[in-house]
């Protein structure tokens, strides 16, 4: 799997939610902050106003996108001087995998996508650090024909599902997820300064480097070979990884291949050993130590209970 893959599928755990709504004027709903969860709204008809907890109104058109991947709070409405309605529970605790509705009103119809996803703190990455609290991506004429083709077929599905529906529903959350991504850094690469992540997979060489990590985390890659990985030597490589990413790459090797194993731990039944051999470690022994040190708690009893207190996605392994 190449990064933002492997992005996708370390942090989000549950089912993904959807629900395509009719809003008609005058409207105005808030959504509450949900933390431990990123939050999508798609204009598919008419138009309305994002309104923030800070800054002025937005304006929002048809094909416009947006994206919190914080869980933070915000409200919409049909003006910005409409009162905004409180919500009545946490939409990503119960409910149907997607669902249609239709809010009664005298105005002209907005019909917005909306959904969420459930992340895990415990398999946070760090990538999700460098992402602003929400993102804007604009409907403009041929750009992101990716994003707008899964949009249209996300709210296809879900206003008339047909057999297959779940499993359709399911594939197509997760693709507009990674879709949304890809065009958030894609307009980052675009900018003239960029840092961070963002400047990381836009650098073909630290990019070669993390996808090489990421494909074969069991490899008892040193820096020198990650390094050629990059086209660099093995000075040049560390130092701008560590400029790009944030921490050494050997730190970053070691903290991503705890996190596959949290992973593993959580959603399948191999053995201990199993798992130590796939993410890299030598023993079972070696395997349990490093893991406690990242997780605070053996991965027996991480496997049983989960973790309750995860340590941040920067606090990692030191190697």
């Amino acid at each position: 799997m190449d990064v933002l893959s492997d992005v996708i599928a370390i942090m989000r755990t549950g089912q993904p939610r959807s629900a395509r709504v009719a809003w008609h004027a005058p409207w105005g709903q808030r959504f509450p902050a949900v933390p431990g969860s990123a939050g999508f709204q798609v204009v598919l008809q008419g138009s309305g106003w994002l309104l923030p907890p800070d800054g002025q109104p937005i304006v929002l058109s048809v094909g416009d996108v947006l994206f919190f991947p914080h869980g933070h709070g915000y409200a919409m409405a049909d003006n910005p001087s409409t009162p905004v309605a409180e919500p009545e529970c946490d939409p990503l605790e119960d409910g149907d995998l997607f669902t249609s509705a239709s809010i009664d009103g005298p105005g002209a119809a907005t019909v917005l996508l909306c959904g969420g996803y459930r992340l895990d703190p415990a398999r946070a990455h760090p990538v999700l650090r460098d992402l602003p609290e929400m993102i804007h991506l604009p409907a403009r004429l041929g750009l992101h024909p990716e994003l707008r083709a899964a949009v249209e077929l996300l709210g296809a599905e879900v206003q008339h599902p047909r057999l297959g529906a779940d499993t359709v529903v399911s594939s197509l959350l997760d693709m507009l997820l990674l879709f949304i991504l890809r065009a958030w850094f894609e307009a980052e690469h675009g900018q003239c300064e960029v840092s961070g992540w963002a400047a990381a997979l836009a650098d073909p060489g630290i990019s070669a480097s993390l996808d090489a990590m990421h494909r074969d985390p069991a490899r008892a890659w040193t820096v020198a070979e990650l390094g050629s990985q990059a086209g660099l030597s093995r000075a040049a490589f560390a130092r701008r990884f560590a400029a790009l990413v944030g921490q050494p790459p050997l730190t970053y090797l070691t903290w991503w291949r705890l996190a596959s194993a949290g992973r593993l731990l959580r959603e399948t039944d191999a053995p201990l050993s199993e798992i130590a051999a796939r993410v890299g470690y030598g023993s079972e022994f070696a395997f349990a130590n490093a893991f406690k040190r990242e997780y605070g708690m053996a991965p027996g009893r991480y496997r049983r209970d989960g973790c309750p207190t995860p340590l941040p996605s920067s606090e990692v392994v030191k190697t």
